[in-house]
């Protein structure tokens, strides 16, 4: 099974696809990490993603789909993909389609994590990680238990992610709606797009993509 999973920022996505994969064996493919994860091995598309970057330039979308061949290549037959991240485009769309076709595979499912722009904007710049082991808490929905000392590790140590402020979220918000605006047409019309609330709690998302997979 090969689905896309969709949201903004902040939406659960990484947690969700993690769930998937311990759940049924499924391989996540993040465009970035499997960048930098070529780059560093050395592959030759990531010889040639590390000149582009070099360079200060974007990735070419050739470039990508060569990367996500690759991966799909070295996968196990049977293997479920989860794509994050990717396609954010209409080509990259009608790229991801060839890659699968050559492939003998194709979309099941494209997942949508509808969320509330201003309650996750509460939930994106509430939050705190343990400089020391990285648990992560939150101002409003997750202190620790006793103030300034981390529950794990004792640590009183914590930081905040620079990126982590209104002014950036809202604008990574309105990057994601620009940027997933010309896809989710492309698939709505194939019958292939189903919507989560992203903003539940985090079990009773994984329980409606649950029931979206499982049709």
């Amino acid at each position: 099974m090969d689905i896309i999973l969709l949201g903004p920022p902040g939406a659960g996505k990484g947690t969700q696809a993690q769930r998937l994969v311990e759940a049924h064996g499924m391989r996540q493919l993040s465009t970035g990490d499997m960048l930098r994860a070529a780059v560093k091995a050395g592959t030759a598309v990531g010889l040639q993603a590390k000149a582009v970057m070099d360079r200060g330039e974007l990735v070419s979308d050739e470039i990508v789909s060569a990367l996500i061949g690759e991966e799909l290549d070295a996968m196990a037959a049977g293997q479920g993909a989860i794509f994050d991240g990717y396609p954010r485009t209409a080509a990259q769309a009608e790229s991801l389609d060839a890659i699968l076709s050559a492939r003998g595979r194709s979309l099941n499912h494209v997942i949508e994590l509808g969320v509330d722009e201003d309650a996750l904007v509460e939930r994106i710049c509430g939050r705190f990680t343990c400089a020391n082991c990285g648990k992560g808490y939150h101002d409003k929905f997750e202190q620790p238990k006793v103030a300034g000392t981390c529950d794990r590790c004792g640590s009183h140590e914590f930081k905040r992610r620079p990126d982590d402020n209104e002014e950036t979220v809202r604008t990574r918000m309105a990057e994601y709606r620009a940027k997933t605006a010309p896809i989710l047409p492309i698939y709505d019309a194939r019958g292939i797009v189903s919507r989560v609330n992203g903003m539940a709690d985090i079990d009773d998302v994984t329980a409606a993509i649950e029931q979206v997979i499982r049709g």
